[in-house]
């Protein structure tokens, strides 16, 4: 059974205060971690778990963005603890998500790397989407097609191309991420995004980019180009 700690008690109480005052940019990682696991298990020390789950999963997005069933081997991280890492996890994606959405993507560049960083470069497996486009660039469907092992996933040209024809789509992105961190886009990558290019060539949708995510950065084909 938790049993409340006036010692923990009042370290939680001068956390919270840090966090109102400054908005978090007063805090460390693992505070901010301990004040979050807090809300769902307010009677127990929280400190020790937060620093064993910044151990496991080396940063803050790491922990927020890992897997259910690998937080749940970290002792003392049981459902609820969970829940409130993934509820968060879900909201930022969702707040980086609607400012990706609020101007023409080629204009708003910075918000869509934001919204892919915190989706995808911390996934474990590759996982291929494809962004579309309207004729003002503007995002109208995001979609994930294709999740692989750990190191490939499968894209479809024919469906995707499809896909946008379906969706009226003028252009689209193409966005994958690298599970080894390193956001080098590989032979494969090149090649299938010429592929991407051609197909949509013959219908009149434009391929404006293919964004590599990783833990290291990210990678733009058409910047280093390679499209």
């Amino acid at each position: 059974m938790d049993v409340p700690d006036s010692d923990h008690s009042g370290h939680r109480a001068r956390v919270r205060e840090r966090l109102l005052k400054t908005g978090g940019d007063g805090l460390l990682d693992y505070e901010l971690l301990e004040y979050l696991l807090a809300v769902a298990r307010p009677r127990i020390d929280t400190k020790p778990i937060a620093k064993a789950l910044l151990r496991e999963f080396d940063t803050l997005p790491g922990v927020l963005s890992a897997d259910p069933l690998e937080l749940a081997r970290v002792p003392q991280v049981g459902e609820s603890s969970i829940a409130a890492i993934k509820i968060v996890h879900a909201a930022a994606i969702r707040m980086a998500q609607v400012q990706a959405r609020e101007r023409p993507v080629l204009a708003n560049w910075q918000a869509l790397l934001d919204y892919l960083r915190a989706d995808m470069a911390h996934h474990k497996t590759e996982r291929i989407r494809v962004l579309h486009l309207d004729t003002r660039n503007k995002l109208i469907r995001d979609e994930v097609v294709s999740e692989g092992s750990i190191d490939q996933a499968t894209l479809h040209i024919r469906e995707v191309i499809k896909r946008a024809i379906d969706l009226g789509s003028a252009a689209i992105i193409l966005v994958h991420n690298h599970p080894t961190g390193d956001p080098s886009p590989s032979r494969a990558d090149i090649d299938l995004t010429r592929s991407v290019i051609e197909a949509g060539k013959r219908l009149g949708i434009a391929v404006h980019d293919h964004i590599v995510i990783g833990t290291q950065g990210h990678a733009s084909l058409r910047s280093m180009g390679l499209m």
